[in-house]
């Protein structure tokens, strides 16, 4: 009896589905080559002087009173003593602002610019500001405001 049920239990197990068992495939061997970096540029160096100026309002009346600050910086520095000017860029002319500010102790300038209406409402307006040092200009990044 023992024979009969071993030849049924081989039968049915037959009688099942059949898996089949595959192998993964080796992979291919990736090599870098060394040289690949040649190609990728030098992190720029920070120029010696660096500025920035901003205005106090982004958003003034037409007719406010703004005003525009400016920072020099060398090697992340503050300059004190650095003599300043600026140039406000309205939509139909601009405006040299003749105050003549020297750099504080923390590298800080300020201008007022009294706006009377010279920039039309919603319309971007620049201001440059540049110092002088070292018999050189350095010029800033604009400060800008949109007049309400």
């Amino acid at each position: 009896m023992s024979t009969l049920l071993l030849t049924l239990l081989l039968v049915l197990s037959g009688c099942g589905p059949a898996i089949a068992v595959t192998r993964p495939q080796a992979q291919p061997t990736v090599t870098i080559n060394k040289s690949f970096q040649k190609g990728i540029p030098q992190v720029p160096k920070l120029p010696k002087y660096l500025c920035g100026a901003w205005s106090s309002a982004n958003n003034p009346n037409p007719y406010g009173v703004i005003t525009i600050y400016a920072r020099l910086t060398q090697n992340v520095k503050p300059v004190p003593g650095a003599s300043a000017q600026a140039t406000a860029h309205f939509a139909y002319g601009d405006l040299n602002l003749d105050q003549a500010p020297v750099s504080d102790s923390g590298g800080y300038v300020s201008f007022v610019l009294q706006l009377r209406g010279q920039q039309p409402q919603l319309t971007a307006a620049t201001v440059d500001v540049s110092f002088n040092v070292d018999g050189k200009t350095v010029t800033c990044t604009p400060a800008f405001f949109t007049p309400q």
